[in-house]
């Protein structure tokens, strides 16, 4: 289980305290996104690794893509609910509440009911479970499976990379103890 009240298991920097490169680092991720959450608090010991965090954030949900944001929302949902990381599932439920607008399908994919989806949805939402659960066990037929939706190459493989970047992102957070924060406000989505 995750730290209390955000409260994580190794000793954290505060933004308070901070000085120098961590500061720089610190100020630069608040500008681009609203507020420092707990997760980018938990590389105040080695800032160089927030900076490419969240270089590999910003492009992969922010970026250029063939894959809508709620599409890419939704895999960090489905990803973090297989995975059990309740961090990581309330701030992207909550980002992807601003693109899916219908209560059901928001529902469905915290639930991980699939079948409630589109069918383009469901199966990068399958997809995404699957390589998480036993990425040894996805075949090229999965591939082809997200092909048959309509997806591109590049579509698939920005699936990938952000089903990949959220099993990172988990793990830091329940091995780290990553507390929820009491308010969450302020970020942009």
């Amino acid at each position: 289980m995750s730290g209390e009240k955000g409260r994580a298991w190794i000793r954290i920097i505060e933004p308070d305290e901070a000085e120098g490169a961590l500061k720089a680092v610190y100020d630069a991720t608040s500008a681009k996104r609203g507020t420092l959450a707990a997760i980018h608090k938990i590389h105040s010991l080695h800032p160089e690794t927030l900076t490419a965090h969240m270089a590999l954030y910003m492009e992969l949900l922010f970026g250029q893509s063939p894959l809508t944001r709620r599409e890419r929302e939704a895999i960090a949902v489905a990803v973090s609910r297989t995975n059990g990381c309740a961090y990581c599932v309330a701030h992207h439920a909550e980002a992807l509440s601003r693109y899916e607008k219908s209560p059901d399908s928001l529902i469905a994919v915290r639930e991980g009911r699939w079948n409630v989806l589109d069918s383009r949805t469901a199966r990068l939402c399958q997809y995404a479970e699957k390589l998480t659960r036993n990425p040894a066990s996805v075949r090229e037929a999965d591939v082809a499976s997200l092909r048959d939706t309509g997806l591109d190459d590049r579509a698939i493989l920005d699936a990938a990379q952000i089903a990949a970047y959220f099993n990172f992102v988990n793990r830091l957070v329940l091995g780290l103890g990553v507390g929820l924060e009491e308010e969450r406000g302020g970020y942009r989505y």
